[in-house]
């Protein structure tokens, strides 16, 4: 099936909506206007056209789904969706039709049979205030904006049906329901929706619809031919012969083994081929083409029962390596092709690497973050444990991907051990010692201060004594529990105490009294964390200014 092309009807009958609404812009005679009738008419038999065209389609993706239904059953679900996105925009087109011309000629309009419009019958062809009313608004609020943005959301659909790629149909989609700027006669930009409602005739208004109305069913079809030629775009259709080389792994450790397969793709089960490993080189026959062949000495792999070579080599010594050399195998001519193939692959030194995330230190109390790694290995093959505290995968949205440490006892060592799968062998890795610390305490503020000079108006609007903690790379939650506030008033002092983290009325008379120079202390302020530990925190001391 052809994607993202006219017929030559769809080529006429656009020629004709070209040279009409050049006409319109020209402000000529009833007759050009009346002339909108007959292209009307023609969109309206094309678009009855592909909908047959597009039903046969529809059918046929419902054979192939009963026939095949893992085969093709997903592509006729995909077809399904775009009938239905494409009757909703089609209807929905065909309803702002009715209502321009049931706003124009009223509800018993001789045009309007059911939910079809007999374009002949229409006789108010020349009215241009209710389209422009209808589609532009006085405010610019009009239908014409509703319906671009759904144009948009129609295209955008049929784009991420085929899978946003860039080939003919996609590009036949974008033009055929492009819904840019134009430039009007005068050489003025305009947009999409003045461009084609603004202040033109009813029936111009109605000829324009019909053709988007057309455009909906073409792109449409343009969309099923492709989904349904990928029924069969899927099935292999070898045409080509490439050298392949699939190795277990390319990242070996040393004392372990590099393992490859080194194959030819759609070989012949009658044919095995030969697979040379070493040094090749490349010439160039009389008649243009190329041939390759072996130079010093070379080695030939054992061939497996599926044609592949087995490539095996102890790896000795760290770093990259590379290897290539030849695969031939005969033509069903009888010549003998070769055809060059490359692999590489690296040799390190057994490591592992276990990084904190946050910092160098675990601290008891929290979740401490770590990711663990073990170069050329799937995390899923790797496993941690750990001594003085508990290390598991994290499994929340937070921590997925990372490791979770909660430590047990302060001040003493923590060992990291890390056990991998590499190739079917378990290696363990030596421990890695990390610190374990207590976390530091908060530091008590008021206003966002811990102390010093204070304006009093300031001091009286807070409600709460805050425990933060600085310079501290986790994000921990401290609350006070407790604290004690002190002052001196005409020589007396007043101590009062608060069993939470708020200010007592009280306390916020006795600094509703304070004066210039005299100073507040909070102290004995206790606060609790993550670890459940109380902790005594430093006082603050405010001078009134």
């Amino acid at each position: 099936m052809a994607h993202g092309k006219e017929t030559p009807r769809q080529k006429m009958i656009g020629m004709m909506y070209l040279v009409l609404t050049s006409l319109l812009a020209l402000n000529v005679s009833k007759e050009a206007v009346e002339a909108f009738k007959l292209v009307d008419e023609s969109l309206t038999e094309t678009t009855k056209i592909s909908v047959e065209r597009n039903k046969l389609v529809y059918d046929d993706f419902t054979s192939k789904a009963v026939s095949n239904p893992q085969k093709a059953g997903p592509w006729r679900d995909k077809a399904m969706k775009v009938k239905q996105r494409a009757d909703e925009m089609y209807d929905y087109i065909q309803n702002l039709k009715l209502e321009i011309i049931r706003t124009a000629e009223g509800d018993n309009s001789d045009a309007i049979d059911g939910e079809n419009i007999i374009v002949e019958n229409v006789h108010k062809i020349d009215e241009n205030n209710v389209p422009s009313q209808i589609m532009i608004g006085a405010n610019m609020n009009g239908k014409a904006y509703d319906l671009h943005h759904a144009l948009d959301e129609y295209r955008d659909f049929l784009l991420q049906v085929i899978g946003n790629k860039d080939n003919n149909v996609s590009e036949a989609i974008k033009r055929t329901l492009n819904t840019s700027d134009a430039t009007d006669p005068g050489g003025e930009k305009v947009t999409w929706e003045i461009h084609n409602f603004h202040t033109l005739p009813l029936i111009a208004v109605i000829t324009i619809l019909s053709k988007l109305q057309s455009d909906v069913r073409n792109t449409e079809g343009q969309t099923l031919n492709y989904l349904y030629g990928q029924i069969e775009a899927k099935d292999f259709k070898v045409n080509k012969l490439e050298p392949f080389v699939s190795a277990t792994s390319n990242y070996v450790m040393k004392g372990g083994a590099y393992h490859a397969e080194v194959f030819i793709a759609a070989t012949d089960t009658t044919t095995t081929p030969q697979v040379l490993v070493g040094s090749y080189k490349k010439i160039k026959n009389p008649d243009g083409t190329v041939k390759y062949v072996m130079t010093g000495r070379y080695q030939q792999l054992p061939v497996n029962k599926s044609g592949r070579g087995i490539y095996e080599v102890p790896a000795n010594s760290t770093g990259e390596k590379e290897w290539g050399g030849l695969i031939r195998i005969k033509s069903p001519s009888g010549d003998t092709i070769a055809y060059p193939f490359k692999g590489n692959y690296v040799v390190a030194a057994p490591n592992v690497v276990v990084s904190p995330t946050a910092m160098n230190v675990f601290y008891v109390g929290v979740q401490n973050p770590v990711d663990i790694s073990v170069p050329g290995v799937g995390s899923d093959k790797i496993s941690a444990t750990m001594t003085n505290g508990i290390i598991k995968r994290g499994k929340t949205r937070k921590f997925r991907g990372s490791w979770i440490v909660v430590p047990k006892v302060p001040g003493k060592t923590a060992q990291v051990r890390v056990t991998a799968n590499v190739n079917g062998k378990k290696i363990s890795f030596p421990g890695i010692p990390f610190r374990v610390k207590r976390v530091p305490d908060p530091v008590a503020k008021v206003a966002g201060k811990k102390g010093g000079p204070v304006r009093k108006a300031t001091l009286a609007a807070q409600s709460v004594v805050l425990a933060e903690m600085e310079n501290f790379d986790f994000d921990l939650k401290f609350k006070v529990t407790s604290f004690r506030m002190s002052v001196v008033i005409k020589g007396f002092t007043y101590d009062e105490s608060s069993n939470n983290n708020r200010l007592t009325p009280k306390q916020k008379g006795f600094i509703n009294q304070m004066r210039r120079g005299q100073r507040v202390i909070f102290d004995d302020i206790k606060a609790v964390g993550p670890d459940n530990t109380t902790r005594k925190l430093n006082p603050i001391i405010f001078t009134i200014q």
